[in-house]
């Protein structure tokens, strides 16, 4: 195999190995659970509005999370935010997040997220890379204000034979950086997915693969590990 085509996949590994070692716990500890996640996800350029505003964008996005290997609907999410494009490859947001939670055997928590947000698109060679730095304020009834900052890292390679076809994966790491009522600072999940995306036009793309969620409780002594099917459509405007 020629080196050309060897390096998008050490991107990928690299990224895939981010996930899987962080953070490194024995899996015999862990408690394992199966679901699924589904996402739309829409974004586009306030242009459409009036061209003045063609560096201001919008972000809308809504989700459905099932889990007990794939019995219980717990978790829902909506975010919304604005944001302003730097260059063509780097945009700022300010956002806010909606995310009510029914976990079986603990009571309803209805999760409110502030946060600001900075995206970084870097095309190559071998496909894009994606960076996304993200600063949260969660409010949680019954707690401090938690701050918890998280970072995911994105590749995408289309294929040779059918561009509209890639291979893509992804890591997102979260921290909690102060201890409140709903949890001792420290790491909090790390999200790993793998999977294809399907372009149909610059309107819309299609990804579906797996993702490896691995969570820690509020005293880092139980951990969970979610294995789910993820699908996500992303539409531009």
């Amino acid at each position: 195999m020629s080196p050309k085509k060897m390096k998008p996949l050490k991107i990928a590994a690299l990224i895939s190995a981010v996930g899987i070692s962080c953070p490194a716990f024995a899996v015999d500890d862990v408690l394992q659970d199966s679901g699924s996640w589904s996402q739309m996800v829409g974004e586009g350029s306030l242009g459409i509005i009036d061209p003045k505003l063609s560096k201001a964008r919008l972000w809308l996005e809504g989700q459905a999370r099932v889990n007990d290997d794939f019995g219980h609907f717990y978790q829902g999410m909506v975010r919304a935010a604005v944001g302003y494009s730097i260059s063509d490859r780097a945009t700022l947001w300010a956002g806010y997040t909606w995310l009510p939670t029914q976990n079986i055997g603990k009571s309803y928590v209805n999760q409110q997220d502030i946060w600001p947000a900075f995206r970084y698109v870097l095309p190559t060679d071998y496909g894009t890379v994606m960076f996304r730095t993200m600063l949260e304020a969660n409010f949680i009834p019954g707690s401090d204000v938690r701050f918890r900052p998280r970072q995911m890292i994105k590749f995408t390679h289309p294929f040779e034979f059918e561009p509209k076809l890639s291979f893509i994966t992804w890591d997102e790491f979260f921290i909690r950086v102060n201890t409140t009522a709903s949890g001792q600072a420290g790491f909090d999940q790390n999200r790993a997915f793998v999977g294809l995306g399907w372009t149909f036009n610059k309107n819309f793309r299609l990804e579906g693969g797996y993702m490896n969620q691995y969570l820690d409780d509020a005293t880092h002594t139980n951990n969970t590990m979610r294995h789910l099917a993820m699908v996500s459509l992303f539409m531009n405007f």
